[in-house]
């Protein structure tokens, strides 16, 4: 007896504002979590042609680089870029050593290349 009953339509109004409330408190919380992402993010646009750095570690296991452990190459190259595929990817000019490995990569695991070719650490290793 202590507690009324919301019965018909108010129940269904009550529901509805309580929805509305969380969605608009699950945006609020993604646009937050958005804007801190983007401030890690830098777009990178490579022209065809570019030399890039190739990341590493997403395939240790496939090609063995030289040293173990912490001294490991955390990039390989430069290689050229041939082809931009869609907006995220491109294709690289890869030696033959890496014919095992696909050529397409998305630009996550691409650096710019500024440094001088010389410099270029091999990819069999020392």
């Amino acid at each position: 007896v202590g507690e009324a009953q919301i019965l018909g339509p108010e129940l269904i109004q009550e529901t509805t504002e309580k929805i509305i409330q969380i969605k608009e408190r699950i945006q609020a919380t993604r646009d937050r979590q958005k804007s801190y992402a983007d401030l890690k993010r830098k777009p990178m646009e490579l022209q065809v042609k570019d030399k890039v750095m190739l990341k590493v570690s997403p395939w240790k296991g496939v090609v063995r680089f030289g040293k173990r452990g912490k001294l490991n190459p955390r990039y390989v190259g430069p290689f050229k870029a041939l082809e931009r595929i869609g907006d995220v990817a491109y294709k690289l000019d890869l030696p033959e050593e890496l014919n095992i490995v696909h050529n397409t990569f998305h630009v996550s695991n691409l650096k710019k290349c500024h440094a001088n070719e010389s410099l270029a650490v091999p990819l069999d290793g020392p």
